[in-house]
């Protein structure tokens, strides 16, 4: 079985980066949209980012257009909006699918390592799943995304330790994040 460290990812710019790259790194990867409800969560992520890059987090964000159109644009377009309006530093590549047969390869391995969320957060987040899996187009496979935000952490020796639905705040994933740094 193929760990982390085999996959490959496109840059913004179309350029192919090995995961292998970030070994050694805590990473938080997530699948993101500039148009969604939860969009706000950049800020909490860019200060995660600020505040524990210098001790190993590195943050992976992949626009996903595939739930509710959300993420129009190119991706020079999106990471022209996420840097104006939030301010953001971290690493940002191309746009995937993270759902059905064009998902990306990556997020195949992801959903298969981690197929549910690792703390569902109450009644809260059970309703909100249960009401975003109805919406249509929304995937019934195996661990599939439920929706933008949805977000995974990754161990310095490139294990899927935690998933974190769309719900859940950045800062709500600090003490997870600390942990493992």
């Amino acid at each position: 079985m193929a760990g982390i460290y085999e996959y490959k990812v496109k840059t913004r710019d179309g350029k192919e980066v090995s995961l292998k790259d970030f070994e050694g790194k805590v990473l938080l990867i997530v699948n993101t949209a500039t148009g969604c409800g939860f969009t706000p969560q950049y800020e909490g992520l860019e200060n995660l980012y600020k505040k524990y890059h210098d001790k190993g987090l590195e943050i992976l964000d992949f626009p996903c257009d595939q739930f509710g159109h959300q993420a129009p644009g190119t991706d020079d377009e999106i990471h022209n909006f996420c840097v104006l309006k939030y301010n953001t530093s971290f690493d940002q590549f191309a746009k995937i699918e993270v759902n059905g047969d064009k998902a990306e390869p990556l997020y195949k391995y992801l959903k298969k390592e981690m197929p549910e969320d690792s703390e569902p957060k109450g009644m809260k987040n059970k309703l909100a799943m249960k009401a975003i899996a109805k919406i249509p187009g929304v995937s019934k496979e195996p661990g599939f995304i439920k929706w933008n935000f949805t977000k995974f952490i990754v161990s310095r020796d490139g294990k899927v330790a935690y998933r974190f639905g769309p719900t859940d705040k950045p800062e709500e994933m600090e003490e997870k994040i600390k942990e493992l740094l």
